[in-house]
């Protein structure tokens, strides 16, 4: 099957080279204080950018990361995925020792470190990267998938199995059904029935994207699981045996 132009954005991502050395402040070590990592997070959070994907793209990519029991060994994974064609086009992962500790709401500085490297890895070109987890569905509107996001310039996806902040009305039970998820009177993301009698999944802008494309892409992306398909993949890969 040919590729059409408008599958792909007007700049997909052939290969990750190069990232904005000025916003990567992941490699600060542990201090016993937040207070530099939440600067960290409203400096990224006053680059983010939202706007729509556009035409849905053909080739998408996805990360994901697990941890050993002991919580020192990080595994990351990442995949490009044939939405047309519904199959794996590529899938790569990384293990190296993890030196941050877990601290809810600073996971990037956790899991990034290991995501950059595995991210270089892939050689395929992709248009938009969906994360597990939060994008500005997060205390200071800086999760995982908004930090990756302007750390590399690139359209990302939150989506996430649970929900970290918010309020929201159960969606409705069909596939395709949901519901706002809000701070006070803002929306911060959307609440997505992936399937019938199934869980939800949490989906926010990471960064380069909006609400209704994260929709649009999440939803044609799912099969026949709660999580879409390049996630689900990821979420495979990244696990220890």
């Amino acid at each position: 099957m040919g590729i059409q132009k408008s599958e792909l954005s007007a700049t997909p991502i052939s290969k990750i080279t190069s990232y904005n050395r000025e916003m990567d402040m992941t490699d600060i070590r542990w201090t016993g204080s937040t207070q530099t990592w939440k600067q960290v997070q409203e400096k990224i959070r006053r680059r983010l950018r939202v706007q729509p994907i556009g035409p849905l793209p053909r080739f998408v990519g996805a990360c994901d990361c697990a941890f050993s029991t002991d919580g020192k060994r990080i595994r990351a994974s990442a995949v490009v995925y044939d939405r047309l064609e519904h199959r794996l086009i590529e899938q790569t992962y990384t293990l190296q020792n993890c030196e941050v500790p877990y601290i809810p709401t600073f996971l990037s500085f956790r899991e990034i470190p290991a995501l950059l490297n595995v991210l270089q890895k892939l050689e395929h070109p992709y248009s938009v990267l969906l994360v597990d987890g939060q994008g500005v569905a997060h205390p200071r509107r800086c999760g995982i998938a908004t930090h990756l996001g302007v750390l590399l310039d690139i359209p990302t996806v939150g989506c996430a199995k649970s929900r970290l902040i918010g309020t929201y009305e159960e969606p409705g039970p069909r596939k395709g059904d949901y519901s706002e998820l809000k701070e006070d009177s803002e929306t911060i993301g959307w609440v997505l029935r992936t399937r019938e009698r199934v869980k939800p999944v949490f989906l926010s802008v990471g960064h380069r994207t909006d609400l209704a494309s994260c929709y649009k892409l999440v939803l044609d992306c799912c099969t026949h699981y709660r999580l879409p398909e390049p996630l689900r993949q990821a979420d495979r890969l990244s696990k220890f045996h």
